[in-house]
C-alpha cells in the first residue's frame, strides 16, 4: 500500500486526529487488496450489464422498457437491503471472511440468472444476485476501514475502488456488446465464472491474514436484537443521517438516469447497443482517472471543493448528453460524469467509514443500503416517468437532481466541520 498521507483542511484535522486512534495501519499479505478489488470487479459488471440488455429483455419478453427496468430495480433492492444483514454478520465473524463466501454466493446466483425459463424466475435471479453482491463493497470498504489510518484511507479506498469503476464500464460495455452480437444469458455465464474464481482466492487469502486483520466481535443476545441495536446507534449519529439521506438522493438522481442512458444514445441517435455501451464505458475510465490521482485532488480542492465541483461535473455531463444532436458530445460527457461522480461518491464513502468508527460494519453496511434503495427508486421512478418526459427529460432530472443534493451536502460539510 502507498505510504502517501493526505492533507486536512481546517476543522477536519481534529476529527481525523480523532479517527487515528480508532484504527491504525495492518501488515497484510500480499495480494489482499487486490483480491478484493476483483471481486469488487465482478460486483461492478452485476451491476451495470444489465442496462444495455433493456431493449433486447423487453422484446424477447414482450414488455415495456420501463417493466424490463426492474431486472436493475430487482438488483439493486435487494443489494440494498441485505446490507442491514452483512453488515453486522462481517463484524461478528469476520468481513473478510463475509466478503469470501458473499462472492461464492454471487458465483451461484448468477448462474441462476444465466438459467433462468422466465422474466419472472430472472427478477427472482436478479435479486438472489443482488442480495449476495451485498457482502462485498461495502464490507470491504469497511475492512480497510480496520487496517488502515484515516490519514491513509482516501486513496487507498480510491484504488481498491478501481475494481468497480472498471466493473461498471465492463459490464455496459459487455452488455452492450452482448446485445448486438450474443444472447443476454452469455454475460451471466461469465460473470459466474468470474465470481467462483475471486472466491478461490479470497477464501485462501483470509486464512493468511494477520489476527487483527480477521478480528470479530463476539456480541450476546439475539441476533436481531444485536442488529436493530447496531444501526440504531448509528443512526443516533445526528451526522450519519446526514450521509445516509445524501448518498439516497446521489443513489436515486445520478443512477435513476444513468440507468437509461445506453437506451437513449440507441434511441435517439440510432447507434448500436454496443456502440453506445462503449461510449457509455467512458463513465468508468473517468472514476478511474479519479482514482489514481485521489491524493491530488483532495490536496487541491479538499472534501468540500470535491462535492461541488464533482456535483457541478455530473449534471453539466447529464445535460450534453440529453440535448446533444450528435453522439460524439456523449464522449467527453460520459467520461467527465464519471470523474465528477466519484469526486462526490468516493468523500460521501470516506464519511461513511468515520461517521461511527466504533460500529464501522453497520455504518458502512446502511450507506450502502440507503445509496442502493435510492437507486432502485430512482431508476422505477425514471421507468414510470419515460412515458412521459421521454428518457433525455428523466436525464435532465437527474443533473437537477445531482446538483441539488451536491450543494447541499458541501454547505452542511463545511458547518459540521465547524462544530468539529
Amino acid at each position: 500500500m502507498s505510504n502517501t498521507t493526505l492533507p486536512h483542511h481546517g476543522a477536519a484535522a481534529p476529527a481525523a486526529a480523532a479517527a487515528n486512534s480508532q484504527a491504525a495501519d495492518v501488515r497484510l499479505p500480499r495480494g489482499a487488496l487486490l483480491a478484493l478489488s476483483v471481486s469488487a470487479f465482478g460486483s461492478g459488471i452485476s451491476m451495470r450489464v444489465s442496462d444495455p440488455l433493456l431493449p433486447g429483455l423487453a422484446q424477447e419478453f414482450s414488455l415495456t422498457l420501463g417493466h424490463a427496468a426492474w431486472v436493475i430495480t430487482a438488483f439493486a433492492v435487494a443489494y440494498g437491503f441485505s446490507q442491514l444483514v452483512f453488515g453486522p454478520l462481517g463484524d461478528r465473524f469476520g468481513k473478510y471472511r463475509v466478503i469470501a463466501w458473499g462472492t461464492m454466493g454471487c458465483a451461484l446466483t448468477t448462474a441462476l440468472c444465466a438459467l433462468a425459463p422466465s422474466f419472472q424466475w430472472l427478477l427472482v435471479a436478479r435479486a438472489l444476485a443482488g442480495a449476495s453482491a451485498a457482502a462485498i463493497i461495502p464490507l470491504a470498504m469497511a475492512w480497510i476501514g480496520d487496517v488502515t489510518s484515516y490519514a491513509r484511507r482516501q486513496p487507498i479506498l480510491a484504488r481498491f475502488m478501481i475494481g468497480q469503476v472498471l466493473g461498471v464500464s465492463s459490464g455496459v460495455l459487455f452488455g452492450g456488446y452482448a446485445a448486438d452480437h450474443l444472447h443476454w444469458r452469455v454475460p451471466f455465464e461469465a460473470i459466474a465464472v468470474l465470481f467462483a474464481l475471486a472466491a478461490c482466492l479470497l477464501l485462501w487469502l483470509n486464512q493468511r491474514l494477520p489476527e487483527q486483520a480477521r478480528k470479530t466481535h463476539l456480541a450476546q443476545g439475539s441476533a436481531i436484537r444485536r442488529m436493530v441495536s447496531e444501526f440504531g446507534m448509528v443512526l443516533a449519529v445526528p451526522w450519519a443521517r446526514v450521509v445516509l439521506l445524501t448518498v439516497f438522493a446521489e443513489g436515486a438522481c445520478i443512477f435513476g438516469a444513468f440507468a437509461f442512458m445506453v437506451t437513449h444514445l440507441h434511441q435517439a441517435h440510432a447507434i448500436p447497443l454496443a456502440l453506445a455501451g462503449q461510449v457509455v464505458m467512458l463513465f468508468g475510465l473517468g472514476g478511474l482517472l479519479f482514482a489514481v490521482s485521489a491524493s491530488v485532488f483532495v490536496k487541491r480542492l479538499g472534501e468540500v471543493g470535491l462535492c461541488r465541483w464533482g456535483g457541478a461535473v455530473v449534471a453539466l455531463s447529464y445535460v450534453t448528453v440529453a440535448l446533444s444532436n450528435s453522439w460524439w458530445w456523449a464522449l467527453p460527457a460520459c467520461f467527465a460524469s464519471g470523474l465528477g461522480f466519484y469526486m462526490l461518491h468516493n468523500t460521501l464513502q470516506i464519511n461513511a467509514t468515520q461517521m461511527a468508527p466504533e460500529r464501522r460494519g453497520a455504518a458502512v453496511a446502511a450507506f450502502a443500503a440507503a445509496y442502493f434503495i435510492g437507486q432502485s427508486a430512482g431508476i422505477a421512478a425514471g421507468g414510470f416517468l419515460i412515458p412521459t418526459v421521454g428518457i433525455g427529460g428523466v436525464i435532465l432530472l437527474g443533473a437537477v437532481g445531482v446538483t441539488l443534493v451536491s450543494q447541499n451536502f458541501a454547505r452542511l460539510m463545511r458547518l459540521h466541520r465547524r462544530k468539529v
